[in-house]
């Protein structure tokens, strides 16, 4: 199966557009782990088992690992879930953004050493940057486009006026996503669920790309207009939490709390779902 077919599939048996993104912080952990970085794989493992027929996919965030030196955790973490829930798909937010051969041994990477079904990429360098992730055929690629941070405004919403229609760079990402570079219909888009006019405006340029949109819950993000704005029936989102559901509680239920917060957050999103008519 291909990235997208994973994605509609999981979307549909779990009647779900929620994707958990895993960011551990040992500071953060229950007291029993608390501080402890040997302690990534078990607390991540443990929010995995209490989502997974809650989630559309899942978003490990590598530098939480590399930072504790936990990659081998990770590799542990991505076997146990493509183990423990094979129709869940795993995209490797990583962001990664270099050329040429650097490239390649960053989609070998993600796709070979960590089995990811998808990774996160910036766009800057252009086209032959994306290239050597989409000779994995069938592996999902989200660019960055239009992204939640403030700082985001001061390249992604600068107009280029050597483009016809002086496009504002996200808008410009957007339509070489949707055009010219998805030879393969691989590609995907990062837009922040803080600008849902922006959402709506990427849709409108890239109609059937699938959306990652972060910044639902701890960022602020509202649910109902990210449904609104980015959902069709021919155009997939992925709506991704992270703290608010892994830090849902400090103590020894704190799988069980990441489990309430997902059933609240994915009802959220079902009812905006509803009301939208898809």
């Amino acid at each position: 199966m291909t990235f997208t077919d994973m994605l509609r599939s999981a979307t549909a048996q779990n009647q779900s557009l929620l994707c958990v993104g895993l960011d551990p912080e040992p500071t953060r952990f229950p007291a029993g782990m608390q501080g402890d970085p040997r302690k990534i794989y078990d607390f991540c493992a443990a929010v995995v088992d209490a989502t997974a027929d809650l989630v559309c996919s899942f978003k490990p965030q590598i530098a939480y690992f590399a930072a504790h030196g936990a990659e081998d955790q990770l590799e542990r973490l991505m076997q146990h879930m493509r183990a423990s829930a094979p129709h869940v798909p795993v995209i490797l937010d990583a962001k990664r953004g270099d050329i040429g051969s650097t490239a390649e041994q960053y989609a070998k990477e993600a796709f070979e050493r960590y089995g990811a079904d998808a990774v996160t990429l910036s766009p800057f360098m252009g086209f032959d940057s994306i290239e050597p992730y989409l000779a994995y055929h069938g592996k999902g690629a989200f660019l960055l486009c239009r992204t939640s941070n403030p700082g985001g405004d001061d390249l992604q919403n600068q107009r280029l006026a050597s483009i016809d229609g002086q496009p504002l760079m996200y808008e410009h990402v957007a339509r070489l996503a949707q055009g010219p570079w998805n030879k393969n219909g691989q590609l995907g888009l990062v837009v922040g669920a803080t600008y849902p006019q922006e959402i709506e405006r990427v849709r409108s340029i890239a109609p059937t790309l699938p959306l990652l949109i972060p910044g639902v819950g701890a960022q602020g993000g509202d649910a109902a207009a990210t449904v609104r704005a980015g959902l069709r029936s021919d155009g997939p989102i992925i709506v991704n939490s992270s703290r608010a559901i892994l830090y849902a509680s400090r103590g020894d239920d704190f799988a069980a709390a990441a489990r309430a917060e997902a059933l609240r957050t994915r009802a959220v999103l079902q009812a905006a779902q509803a009301a939208a008519g898809h």
